[in-house]
């Protein structure tokens, strides 16, 4: 699994504008989703380096982090989350490490200006090591991509762990470690189905109920047709979502519907593993989502608007593109 980002290693490298760097990260050929996360990495790190140099993110000169290693660190930290399928990212409490370090801006307190701006509202000791433990590049990974610190989520269960080493002699173990598994929730964090009954509502405001609630945050609504008093045939509004959306969902029903009362349960979900690829057709390119459980593959689902989108350029019946999609080679 490889990216493509356009810099020569060979030559010595000039130092860089956050454009020139977003210019070079949106010639890569990498996903949308990888560059946009990229950038967003560098324009917290311009904006930190801003502050502390009293200026505009957009006139800041990177300087080491401007390299091509820097660049690829972080793109390449991006574009990993992406291929592990990883959803969220968690660190543990950070250590800065103390001291002074060197760099194009003379010598600086550890952790430098960059990186102590970038640990506002992060949890962090500076430790016992006299050395840069945690650079502004780093720092930048972290502020932009961690979903929290500190202790292991509960609910947590590991699958696998690696670890990646550094090449200075600590007194501690120099590594990196990185765990990968899944995340149940905490029942009072949960998730709960909302259910009302209406038999009193013109059926074009479901439709506009449905796109408000998926805008909130529920992860699925459904619509089942019920029969109530006096024989009345009716719709029963059900929506799943986040127990800690409960406020903000039952008020979109309450306005938005003419129901009286709305139901609501505690639910568990077991969640198959989820990632997404890319399937090349004769018709063009469309994404796929392959769902597995235990590491087996349960299914390969063509992006409908893709297929339908190719269907129309060409002529060809969407099931056609749909089933090419399906049994084409999976691709980056």
């Amino acid at each position: 699994m490889t990216f493509l980002l356009a810099c020569n290693r060979a030559r010595s490298q000039p130092h860089r504008r956050l454009a020139d760097i977003v210019k070079l990260i949106e010639a890569a050929g990498l996903s949308a989703a990888v560059k946009a996360r990229s950038i967003a990495v560098f324009d917290k790190l311009a904006a930190a380096e801003a502050k502390v140099h009293g200026t505009a993110k957009d006139e800041i000169h990177f300087h080491e982090v401007g390299g091509v290693d820097a660049i690829i660190d972080i793109v390449g930290a991006v574009f990993g989350l992406e291929a592990l399928g990883i959803e969220k990212v968690y660190a543990d409490s950070l250590r800065t490490g103390f001291g002074f370090t060197q760099c194009a801006h003379g010598r600086l307190p550890v952790p430098a200006p960059a990186t102590a701006e970038l640990l506002n509202g992060i949890p962090y000791t500076h430790g016992d090591i006299e050395k840069e433990l945690l650079t502004p590049t780093g720092a930048a990974l972290l502020a932009a991509l961690c979903d929290g610190f500190g202790e292991i989520p509960a609910g947590f269960t590991g699958q696998s762990v690696a670890y990646g080493a550094g090449g200075w002699e600590l007194d501690i173990p120099n590594v990196l470690r990185a765990r990968i598994g899944t995340l149940q929730a905490d029942d009072k964090d949960g998730l709960l189905v909302f259910e009302t009954n209406i038999d009193d509502a013109s059926p074009q405001l479901f439709g506009y109920v449905m796109e408000r609630l998926f805008k909130a945050g529920a992860l699925d609504v459904w619509l089942t047709p019920v029969q109530m008093k006096k024989n009345r045939p009716a719709v029963k509004l059900s929506a799943l979502a986040p127990a800690a959306l409960r406020g903000e969902v039952e008020n979109i029903i309450f306005t938005e519907t003419t129901t009286l009362g709305i139901r609501n349960y505690a639910v568990r979900r077991t969640a198959a593993e989820r990632r997404e690829a890319a399937a090349d057709t004769p018709w063009g390119r469309v994404r796929i989502k392959i769902s597995s459980v235990n590491g087996k593959v349960c299914s390969v689902t063509p992006e409908y608007e893709d297929c339908r989108r190719l269907a129309a350029e060409s002529g060809t019946p969407l099931k056609d593109v749909m089933a090419a999609a399906r049994g084409a080679p999976q691709a980056r």
